[in-house]
């Protein structure tokens, strides 16, 4: 198989770690679109330093988190805002629409976390261990527990009542 080939299979068996970094790092549906669109840029240019020494997927969400958080500091588009395959507007279109209410609550209640803690709490929410988020992220496991204890209480404290 190609590099093209086997980068599209990665992407396409992972692509929901995209979905979710996007919708917890932008709150419009082109946002979502543009860093998508940047996660994967920025992937595809680190493909080759992939060396194996973490499962595809942590060194995926490493990447792809650097990115959301440098999306989210810096807040405007490329001058050249590139599209590198025109079917992802679609995809992320489709993917929206099928986002049910209390996943879009969800995803705001993440937005309004902190850029670590939320990924601590999408990296959680996919079933990550403790040490699998401190590699992605640079804490300890400890630190993680304690962190994720402190954002559950804060979510539960941020419920409105019914």
């Amino acid at each position: 198989m190609s590099k093209s080939a086997d980068f599209t299979k990665l992407i396409k068996q992972h692509e929901g770690i995209l979905y979710k970094l996007s919708n917890a790092y932008a709150d419009r549906s082109e946002e979502r679109q543009d860093l998508y669109q940047e996660m994967v840029y920025q992937l595809w240019k680190s493909f080759d330093s992939f060396k194996g020494n973490s499962s595809w997927s942590t060194w995926m969400y490493r990447v792809a988190l650097n990115t959301a958080i440098k999306y989210l500091k810096l807040q405007k588009r490329k001058p050249d805002d590139q599209q590198l395959i025109p079917e992802l507007h679609r995809i992320i279109e489709e993917q929206d629409a099928l986002m049910d209410e209390r996943t879009q609550y969800l995803y705001a209640q993440i937005r309004q976390l902190g850029e670590v803690n939320r990924a601590i709490v999408l990296l959680y929410l996919d079933g990550k261990s403790y040490e699998e988020i401190g590699q992605i992220t640079g804490y300890s496991p400890s630190n993680i527990g304690t962190r994720l204890n402190r954002i559950k209480a804060q979510m539960r404290a941020n419920k409105p009542q019914h």
